[in-house]
């Protein structure tokens, strides 16, 4: 897959900076003041106090390495956090009929997926294992085709038999089927049993291109940069991790 969104590691200081102090003991004055004036923190500060402050958590942060981890772990997570807010309800609520496993299902899964993708391709095993033993299970998928113009036609065949109700059906076809292009994506197609003609009509419809242009959108969003890419509770997960790591993201999104 493509590589991620870079982690964060510049703004893990920033992020610890409040629990070193607090442990080093030299904070409660210019906390206390700054509460008082509702100032940012760090802006009740000289220079000198500063680097003193900055010097602590550099001393800490060396003696204590074990912390860097979880400090980041805990950035990113109240980042993924922050950036599902405004979009969660949105991101979820699939293209009519785009869904795997159950459609009510009381849990969900988002895959972000690409047919050109050789990590989606190996991912599809996870997926129906995961659904095989979780039967409240819907799989959200967003159609992300940003490898070739041929994986965008193929998305687009996707949504349209969405709309005849068998986008699993053609899913599957076409990941069995290989890379996409024209002989393939008729292949699954064909194996799908969707109406050709229907179909072919439903490609160029507005309501596919503004799919694919939410799931662009959603994907810059939210910081996604590859497939395939997962959302599940306010965990994002990038790559072909694997079932077992989405299964445990599936445990904590029940919690």
């Amino acid at each position: 897959m493509n590589s991620g969104p870079p982690v964060p590691g510049k703004r893990v200081l920033p992020a610890i900076i409040g629990a070193v102090l607090l442990l080093a003991g030299v904070a409660g004055g210019w906390f206390w003041h700054a509460a008082r004036t509702k100032a940012d923190p760090a802006s009740a500060l000289d220079a000198g106090d500063r680097a003193a402050i900055e010097q602590v958590v550099h001393d800490y942060i060396l003696e204590n390495p074990e912390i860097l981890p979880q400090a980041m772990e805990n950035l990113r997570l109240r980042e993924n956090s922050e950036r599902l807010a405004s979009i969660r309800d949105d991101v979820q609520a699939p293209y009519p009929g785009a869904v795997l496993g159950n459609p009510e299902g009381k849990v969900t899964l988002v895959e972000f997926t690409d047919f050109a993708c050789g990590y989606c391709r190996q991912s599809v095993a996870d997926v129906e294992q995961l659904i095989a033993a979780n039967p409240d299970l819907r799989i959200v998928i967003r159609e992300l085709p940003i490898l070739s113009p041929q994986s965008a036609d193929a998305a687009r065949w996707a949504l349209a038999a969405a709309d005849q109700g068998k986008y699993a059906a053609f899913h599957h076809a076409m990941f069995a089927a290989g890379r996409p292009g024209p002989e393939t994506i008729q292949a699954a197609a064909r194996a799908a049993g969707l109406d050709m003609e229907r179909a072919k009509a439903a490609l160029s419809s507005p309501r596919i291109a503004a799919e694919l242009d939410r799931n662009f959108e959603f994907a810059r969003q939210l910081g996604f940069e590859g497939t395939p890419s997962w959302i599940s509770g306010d965990q994002l997960l990038s790559g072909a991790v694997g079932k077992d790591v989405l299964a445990d993201a599936i445990v904590k999104a029940r919690r």
